[in-house]
């Protein structure tokens, strides 16, 4: 939407007024800020986190804790597609197209994903319609049809999608990043596979490893929408609630940067790639909200020096990757023609933090904004189960509700010390040109 006229703009003061003003408006209105709807419980051994809100749209996550730590480097991608043809390969009552069919009648929609710490089996369907996408998604969950035809399409899928994240710059450069740190580890596991690791995979090693999979003690639901608390648990008792205790989850193993490095792999590329990567505290911790705030702000000064001022790149970044959460990373990337100056100036920024600190205006204006976004992102049932979920993971769903004031509360002092505890030692990763850099040119921060 746009300002209309020429002769009666719109003063800036006054847009910057209606700016707060609505700033204000999406935090007091967000159902995410009325009262706090959520709560903990432990049903027949399952623990669920259930948060009740006005949305007549509902989301059921069951999340399997482990991750990586489930699977071996020959099983890698294997829970991904054990979950993927469980929710989407038909059913042992209704096949995949009648399954799929259903499922558009209803308005309701399935889909399984994975990561470095769990997975997930997500439904999300109109409160309307709650009762009968439930009966499916438990239908897909404990007799799910693993049907030969439909394991081979969705094996090519995933060999397709894993060579296509293999040829593209941005992946590759974090694949090379991700091995050189975490190598040897669970983290350094692709949870949606590699096509060699896919290729080798059969159904009967899928219904082995799904039939062993879920457990209470490995697994627990998360379900955010318009539903009473005594209807959930009637869908509860009568599905999820006879899965068997199981085993305990492994938690994956990791490193963490302990010295500088630089790996360089030469391609001709029309850009540059370059990734920077540093420890940054877990998300559960003191720090986690601090560094994720301060991260945003270095995010705005890299925008501004690197790409506005310098024109060096079109899209450099800061970013705190929490997702890894035994050892969340900072993360420092750009594309560029110039790597030598790039590097330059993305470490003398943050040396000059380092010494000088943020601003009071920088913490100000940030405020307002880090938590319209972080509420703006979370609108959706479906957003707030997946984030409730990983803060679970995190070791605490309650941050979830209580990150408000959290950055509410931020101070400059205690900002600039966190900044300055994690930025220390630098993992670069860099793809493209060779001749264009060399060792030294990947610079260390000071001390």
């Amino acid at each position: 939407m746009r300002c209309s006229t020429k002769k009666n703009p719109l003063p800036m003061k006054n847009i910057f007024s209606f700016s707060a003003i609505l700033c204000c408006l999406i935090l007091v209105s967000s159902p995410i800020f009325a009262q706090n709807t959520t709560k903990e419980i432990n049903f027949e051994g399952l623990k669920i986190i259930y948060k009740k809100t006005p949305k007549q749209v509902i989301t059921a996550s069951l999340f399997i804790k482990g991750g990586t730590a489930n699977i071996t480097d020959a099983q890698q991608g294997l829970e991904v597609m054990a979950l993927n043809l469980a929710l989407d390969g038909g059913t042992k009552k209704l096949n995949k197209d009648d399954f799929a069919a259903k499922a558009d009648k209803l308005g309701t929609s399935f889909a399984a994903s994975g990561s470095t710490d769990y997975s997930t089996m997500t439904m999300t369907s109109l409160k309307e319609n709650f009762g009968a996408s439930w009966e499916m998604f438990n239908n897909a969950i404990f007799e799910p049809a693993m049907d030969e035809s439909e394991f081979k399409v969705l094996k090519d899928q995933m060999i397709a999608q894993a060579k296509q994240r293999e040829s593209d710059p941005d992946t590759y450069l974090r694949k090379m990043a991700t091995e050189a740190l975490f190598g040897g580890t669970d983290y350094a596991k692709t949870p949606e596979g590699t096509p060699a690791s896919l290729e080798t995979i059969t159904l009967a090693d899928v219904k082995t490893y799904y039939q062993n999979l879920l457990g209470k003690k490995k697994c627990y639901l998360v379900v955010v929408g318009n539903i009473d608390e005594k209807e959930l648990l009637q869908n509860v008792k009568n599905s999820l609630a006879k899965l068997p205790a199981g085993q305990l989850a492994k938690t994956p193993t990791f490193k963490s940067v302990t010295t500088p490095d630089a790996i360089i792999k030469d391609r001709t590329l029309a850009t540059n790639y370059i990734l920077g990567t540093m420890n940054a505290p877990k998300y559960n911790s003191v720090d986690g909200p601090l560094f994720d705030f301060a991260i945003r702000i270095l995010y705005d000064r890299y925008f501004v020096e690197l790409r506005t001022k310098r024109s060096l790149s079109y899209a450099p970044a800061a970013s705190y990757n929490k997702r890894t959460i035994q050892q969340p990373l900072a993360n420092l990337y750009i594309t560029t023609i110039d790597p030598k100056q790039s590097l330059l100036v993305m470490t003398d920024i943050i040396n000059s933090i380092k010494k000088d600190g943020f601003t009071e205006k920088e913490v100000k204006d940030k405020k307002k904004s880090f938590l319209t976004r972080y509420y703006m992102t979370n609108e959706s049932s479906a957003a707030q189960a997946s984030q409730l979920g990983f803060c679970e993971a995190s070791g605490n769903w309650k941050l979830f509700d209580e990150i408000n004031n959290k950055i509410s509360l931020v101070k400059l002092a205690d900002l600039n010390k966190a900044f300055n505890k994690y930025m220390t030692v630098i993992d670069w990763a860099y793809l493209g040109k060779q001749d264009q850099v060399a060792k030294e040119d990947f610079k260390q921060l000071a001390k």
